[in-house]
C-alpha cells in the first residue's frame, strides 16, 4: 500500500481522480492500492523563540541574539487534526511506501519533510514530479517515480532558506524593537519593499519643477515639434524665425512595427491588472481567483508561469472555443487562435499559467457575483488575446527644418489589428475605462509628405509644458518592482526572483498596510511616519534587494549540491550577530522616534481639555478629569454598533450639542454635585457627561426587561408621543420635554 502526501485537499482530490481511488474518509481517499491524503499548506513549521528558553518569551536586547543549536518544530495550532491523520497513515503496518506529492518545487518539498520528520517516519519514499495536474500528466507521473533522497539538495535549500528568514526576522525583529521602544517587523522580502515605497515618496517630495517649450509648426494635416526648449523668450525668438522662414521636409521614414500579443496570467500580473482595471487590491484578487479555483472555474492561480505545458494545446483549443461563445464582447467574432504561442513546458514551475477551465461551459456567469466575474473574464479575455495575432502597424516620422532648427512630426497607420482589437472589444464592456498604456502616444495619419518638400511660412504656436514628478506606487507598480527587484544580481537558475513569491506578495502588503508603515489612499500606496523612519534607522544590507539576490545564488548552488549548507547557516548566524554587536550604541537613543501621535477627537465636555482615543475607551487628556467613553457600552454592543472614533468625534464636536437636566441621568445625579455630570444632547442622541451615550427612539417603545432591583445602567430610552417628549429610565424615572420630574 502508497501512502501519497500532497499539499493541499484539491491536489489530493485531482490525484485521487487520475488514479480511480474513490473511497473518501476523513481526511483521506484510500482503495486497496493507494491511500491519498494531503497536508493543509505548511503543517509544521520552525518553533517561535519562546520554545528556546523562558529567557526568549520577553523581549530584551539582553537576550539576543538567538541562535538555535537545536532547531525544534510545531505543528500549526489550527492543522493539528490533519497532521495527527497523515502520522496515523504514515504509522499503519499495511502502509510500505510514502509518496511526495506535494508541489514540484522547493516550498513542496519542505512541506512535505517537516511532515515526515515530525511524524517520525522511517519508512521509504518517492517523488511525483509533475507540472501539470491533467489526468495524464498524473498517470504518467505516477509510473515514473523519483527516488526521494534525490531530492535532499533541493530540502536542505528549503530547510536553509527557512531558518534563514526565522534568524534574520526573529533577531533584526526584536533588536530594532527594542531599541526604539515600539513593534518595528524587520523581514528580507518586507523591508526592502517598504524601501521602495519611501524612496519613491522621497522623489516625489524633493522633485523640482522644470517648465519647458515646444515650437510647433502648423503643417498641413500635421504637426511638426521643436526639441524641448527651456527659456520663453528664445522660444519666442524661435516662432518668429519659422514664420519668416520655409519649412523643408529633410528626412521620411516609414517603418513596419510589431508588438507581440501578451502572455498569460501568472498571479503577479493579474494582480496587476485588476488593480488597473478594477481597483482590487492583490489581497482581493488572490482571494477571488482562489475562490474561482474552488468553484472548478480557473487554475491554480498561486503560480509564477505565464505558459501552459505543451500537453496543453488541445485543452487549450477547447476552451476558447467556450470563451468565444460565453463572452458578450467575442459574439460574431472570427477568431483563428495560435495555440503554439503559449505552449512551453521548460518555462512552466510548479503550476502553469492562470486561465479559466472547461467547467466554464456549464457554468451561469451572471449567477456569479461581480467581483468574481470579472477576474475570470479577466483571464478569459488574456487567454483569447494571448493566441491572437500580433498587432502590426506602420511607424512614420518626418523630420523638418526651419530656421536651422529641426521639426518632427510622428504617425503610424495599423496595418493589422491583432490581439489589440480582442483588447478594445474587452475594454469597451467595462463600467469604468482603465489608463490606457499608450494613452499619450501621439497617433496621427501623417501626410504623404516627400523629402524635399518645401512649406513657406508657415504658421507657429509656442506650447508650455512642465516636467511632472514620478507617480506614487500603486499595488500595479509596485508588484512590477517586487518582482523585478534585484533580478540583475540573481543566478538566471535561482527558483525564486525577485522580492517573494507570487503568493506571498499580497500578503507582503497588507501587513506593511496592517503594521501602521503604510497607508493606502485611493489606489495610492504610501509610507507613514514611522515606516520611512523604520528605513532610515535600518541598515542597508536589510533595506537592499540584494540580500535576497545574495540570497538565492547560494540556495540554487545548495540545490545543485554545489555549496555546503553549513557554511551558508554560518554566514546567517553571523550577520545575526553583527546586527546586534553593531547597534548596542543605539539603546534608548531615540526612544521618540516611533512615539505615536494621538488624534484629538474633540474637547471634553466637562474642562474642555483634548479627548483622545485609548484602546478600550475615549478619555479626556487631563488626568484630574475623569470623563470617560467606554468602547464597549452596553448600548452599543446590544444593537452590535461599533462605538467607532467617528461616532465619538461627532458627539463631541456636535454643534447641536446642549445640555439638559442633570436628573435625566439618577445615577449620576446621586454621585455627583448638582450640574457636574449634566447630560446634553446631539441630534437624536442624549450623551450622559458621566460617560454613557443615550439613544432616542421616535415612536417606538422598547421594554427593558430588568426588574427594578438590579443596578441602573446609566441608559434611557425615549420615545415621541403626540403631544410631548418623554424619557423613560426602566419605568422608574420620566422626564418631560420642559424639564424633568422624578416618578414615585
Amino acid at each position: 500500500m502508497k501512502l501519497v502526501i500532497c499539499e493541499k485537499p484539491s491536489v489530493g482530490a485531482a490525484v485521487a481522480a487520475a488514479l480511480g481511488v474513490t473511497g473518501k474518509k476523513d481526511g483521506y481517499i484510500e482503495n486497496d492500492k493507494y491511500i491519498i491524503s494531503w497536508c493543509i499548506g505548511h503543517l509544521v513549521q520552525l518553533s517561535e523563540a519562546a520554545a528556546y528558553g523562558e529567557q526568549y518569551r520577553k523581549w530584551s536586547y539582553d537576550s539576543l541574539p538567538i541562535l538555535p543549536q537545536e532547531w525544534q518544530y510545531t505543528v500549526a495550532a489550527d492543522k493539528g487534526k490533519q497532521f495527527k491523520i497523515l502520522k496515523d497513515l504514515m504509522h499503519r503496518a499495511d502502509v510500505s511506501e510514502v509518496v511526495n506529492a506535494c508541489d514540484a518545487g522547493r516550498e513542496g518539498e519542505l512541506i512535505f519533510r517537516f511532515v515526515y520528520e515530525m511524524a517520525g517516519c522511517k519508512k521509504p519514499f518517492t517523488r511525483l514530479w509533475i507540472s501539470s495536474m491533467e489526468t495524464g500528466a498524473i498517470q504518467s507521473g505516477f509510473d515514473n517515480l523519483k527516488d526521494g533522497r534525490g531530492y535532499d539538495a533541493l530540502y536542505h535549500s528549503a530547510l536553509c532558506r527557512a531558518k534563514a528568514d526565522w534568524l534574520i526576522g526573529i533577531n533584526a525583529t526584536r533588536l530594532f524593537s527594542c531599541l526604539y521602544g515600539k513593534t518595528l517587523n524587520v523581514g528580507r522580502v518586507q523591508t526592502p519593499t517598504l524601501k521602495m515605497l519611501v524612496d519613491r515618496d522621497a522623489a516625489i517630495t524633493n522633485f523640482k519643477k522644470e517648465t519647458y517649450y515646444h515650437v510647433r509648426l502648423m503643417l498641413p494635416g500635421a504637426e511638426a515639434a521643436s526639441a524641448k526648449i527651456c527659456a520663453a523668450d528664445e522660444a519666442g525668438k524661435l516662432k518668429a524665425a519659422c514664420e519668416a522662414s520655409a519649412a523643408v521636409c529633410t528626412s521620411l521614414t516609414r517603418e513596419k512595427k510589431t508588438i507581440a500579443p501578451p502572455k498569460l496570467f501568472d498571479l503577479t500580473s493579474l494582480q496587476r491588472e485588476a488593480n488597473r482595471i478594477y481597483g482590487y487590491t492583490a489581497k482581493q484578487t488572490l482571494d477571488l481567483a482562489q475562490t474561482l479555483y474552488e468553484k472548478k472555474l480557473l487554475t491554480y492561480p498561486r503560480t509564477d508561469s505565464n505558459y501552459l505545458t505543451d500537453d496543453m494545446g488541445e485543452t487549450a483549443t477547447d476552451i476558447i472555443k467556450v470563451l468565444c461563445e460565453k463572452l458578450s464582447f467575442m459574439e460574431g467574432a472570427d477568431f483563428s487562435p495560435e495555440i503554439a504561442k503559449v505552449l512551453n513546458s521548460k518555462k512552466v514551475s510548479d503550476h502553469h499559467a492562470i486561465i479559466p477551465t472547461m467547467e466554464l461551459a456549464k457554468a451561469d456567469l451572471t449567477a456569479l457575483p461581480e467581483s468574481e466575474r470579472n477576474i475570470l473574464t479577466l483571464a478569459g479575455a488574456r487567454l483569447l488575446m494571448a493566441t491572437a495575432e500580433p498587432y502590426s502597424f506602420e511607424a512614420v516620422t518626418a523630420v523638418f527644418s526651419c530656421a536651422d532648427h529641426e521639426f518632427t512630426a510622428k504617425g503610424k497607420a495599423v496595418i493589422a489589428a491583432g490581439w489589440k482589437e480582442i483588447e478594445r472589444l474587452y475594454r469597451a464592456t467595462l463600467k469604468k475605462k482603465p489608463d490606457s498604456d499608450d494613452e499619450n502616444e501621439l497617433v496621427l495619419d501623417v501626410p504623404d509628405f516627400t523629402e524635399g518638400q518645401t512649406f513657406e511660412n508657415p504658421a507657429a504656436k509656442v506650447t508650455e509644458h512642465e516636467t511632472t514628478p514620478p507617480k506614487p506606487h500603486n499595488e500595479a507598480s509596485l508588484l512590477s518592482a517586487m518582482e523585478r527587484a534585484g533580478n540583475e544580481d540573481t543566478d538566471p537558475d535561482a527558483e525564486r526572483r525577485g522580492l517573494g513569491t507570487p503568493a506571498t506578495r499580497a500578503a507582503v502588503i497588507e501587513k506593511l498596510v496592517g503594521g501602521g508603515f503604510v497607508e493606502r489612499k485611493g489606489k495610492q500606496l504610501l509610507p507613514t511616519k514611522d515606516g520611512t523612519n523604520l528605513v532610515c534607522v535600518l541598515p542597508d544590507s536589510l533595506t537592499s534587494p540584494q540580500l535576497t539576490a545574495a540570497w538565492e545564488n547560494n540556495l540554487t548552488q545548495i540545490a545543485k549540491g554545489q555549496a555546503e549548507p553549513d557554511a551558508f547557516m554560518q554566514g546567517i548566524e553571523a550577520m545575526a550577530s553583527e546586527l546586534v554587536k553593531t547597534y548596542a550604541s543605539v539603546l534608548g537613543e531615540k526612544p521618540e522616534l516611533f512615539k505615536t501621535e494621538k488624534t484629538e477627537l474633540g474637547k471634553c465636555p466637562r474642562c474642555k481639555s483634548p479627548v483622545y482615543e485609548g484602546k478600550k475607551n475615549y478619555y479626556c487628556s487631563n488626568k484630574e478629569c475623569s470623563f470617560t467613553m467606554w468602547k464597549n457600552d452596553r448600548f452599543f454592543e446590544e444593537r452590535k454598533t461599533a462605538f467607532t472614533p467617528k461616532i465619538a468625534a461627532a458627539l463631541l464636536n456636535s454643534k447641536h450639542r446642549k445640555r439638559v437636566p442633570t436628573s435625566v441621568n439618577p445615577r449620576c445625579d446621586a454621585d455627583a454635585p448638582d450640574g457636574d455630570f449634566a447630560c446634553w444632547e446631539v441630534s437624536q442622541t442624549l450623551f450622559c457627561g458621566g460617560l454613557h451615550p443615550l439613544k432616542i427612539f421616535k415612536n417606538i417603545w422598547q421594554k427593558c426587561g430588568r426588574t427594578r432591583s438590579r443596578p441602573c445602567s446609566q441608559k434611557m430610552q425615549l420615545m415621541t408621543l403626540p403631544q410631548r417628549k418623554e424619557v423613560f429610565h426602566y419605568g422608574k424615572f420620566t422626564g418631560h420635554r420642559k424639564g424633568l420630574s422624578r416618578r414615585a
